[in-house]
Order: C-alpha cells, then sequence, then structure tokens
C-alpha cells in the first residue's frame, strides 16, 4: 500500500508548516498540499486528488464548511478530516452534516491526529476524544427527529444485515451470526445501498444511527 496522501487547509502558515514537518516524519504519510483556504483547497484537490483533507473550519474566503460539502459533493471518496479550535456543539452538527469523516480539536495529542488520519483513510468515522457522548447523541436524535421513513425500504433481514456492518462485523462473521454464505450477506449490503443511495461504509453508518438502527453508545 503507497502513502497516505494528506492535504492540510488552514490560513495559519505557522499551524501548517507545524503539521506538515509533523506529517513528514510518519512513514505511512505523504504531505502533498498546502491551502490557507477552502477555495485554494479546492483547486489544489483538482489537480492533486489527496486522500484526506486535514480541513479548519474558520477560513476568509470559502470556509471549511462550505468546501467540505464541495469537496464530498465532487469528490465523495476524498476523506475530509476537521481540524479546529471549535467544540461548540453547532459546529459539530453542521460539519457532520456536511459529509465530514472526522472532527478533531487542535488542541489533540499528535498520535491522535495520526490515529485519526488512518481512520478515516480506512473509511471509518473518527471524533475528538474532547467531543462529548452528549454532543452526539443530541446531533443524532437530531436528525433523528427528522423521521426518516427510507428505512422503511429496507427488510427485516436487510436490516439486520445494516446493523451488524455498522457495528463493525465482516461479511464473514455476519454470515456466520446469521446462517447464511459470506456472498449473500454481500448481495444483501449491495441491494442495501441501492435503496439508500448510500456507497461508501461511513455513511451507512451515519445512517444507522440516524435512524436508530444502532446506537451511538453501543
Amino acid at each position: 500500500m503507497g502513502k497516505i496522501k494528506v492535504l492540510i487547509a488552514d490560513d495559519h502558515t505557522i499551524l501548517r508548516q507545524g503539521i506538515k514537518a509533523l506529517l513528514d516524519n510518519q512513514a505511512e504519510i505523504e504531505v502533498i498540499g498546502e491551502a490557507k483556504d477552502g477555495r485554494e483547497a479546492l483547486t489544489l484537490i483538482e489537480r492533486l486528488l489527496p486522500d484526506v483533507v486535514l480541513m479548519d473550519i474558520a477560513m476568509p474566503g470559502l470556509n471549511g464548511l462550505e468546501a467540505t460539502r464541495r469537496i464530498k459533493k465532487k469528490f465523495p471518496g476524498i476523506k475530509v478530516l476537521v481540524l479546529t479550535m471549535y467544540t461548540n456543539e453547532e459546529y459539530v452538527f453542521q460539519i457532520l452534516n456536511a459529509g465530514a469523516n472526522g472532527y478533531l480539536v487542535k488542541e489533540t495529542a499528535f498520535q491522535d491526529l495520526i490515529s485519526a488520519i488512518k481512520a478515516v483513510y480506512r473509511d471509518e468515522a473518527f471524533m475528538s476524544p474532547s467531543i462529548s457522548k452528549k454532543v452526539i447523541n443530541r446531533y443524532t436524535q437530531r436528525v433523528r427527529d427528522a423521521k426518516d421513513t427510507t428505512c422503511d425500504m429496507l427488510t427485516t433481514r436487510e436490516r439486520e444485515i445494516l446493523q451488524l456492518i455498522a457495528e463493525g462485523s465482516s461479511s464473514k462473521k455476519i454470515a456466520e451470526a446469521l446462517f447464511i454464505s459470506p456472498k449473500t450477506v454481500e448481495t444483501h449490503r449491495t441491494h442495501i445501498m441501492d435503496k439508500l443511495n448510500i456507497h461508501n461504509r461511513t455513511d451507512l453508518i451515519k445512517y444507522a444511527i440516524r435512524t436508530g438502527i444502532v446506537d451511538i453508545d453501543s
């Protein structure tokens, strides 16, 4: 596997350079670009196609929130890891709704940043330890209150498999638990994604949390 290609978007030059210097010492990570605002980030993403974008929220010209929306719309496969000083729940709500794959506060330990980059690259969601479960619970409850009914499109077996997927079970483990073949599990997974118009595991997990299929505390 090649290195994880990272682009850093932050309006503070010293911070960008500091993060780059730290990441450059990681054998598995390569910083391929730096942007001072969201607009420059979008231009560089078009040209460089990073795997992960480290995105600040508060930037001039085009903020990280709007930049994240545009990135996820045009390049859904690129992971966005928000790196910000804000812990306010409203910022968390908005950036998750924009499609970010992770939310990390700048006061976090450097090792958490490395873990977060690797996690979102693997298509796993990552939340800073300092973002409380209470905040995340409020977010999921708020979205759940929108009464999303698309879950009715899924069969009982599909909802069962979706829950197991969201809880981190592999196709092999799901097959063993439900006494079916891994190929059948993959077929169900394809049907679930087609019905929900969801195309990656992270969004499946978000959907499962939003609709109450899995609990954030489990």
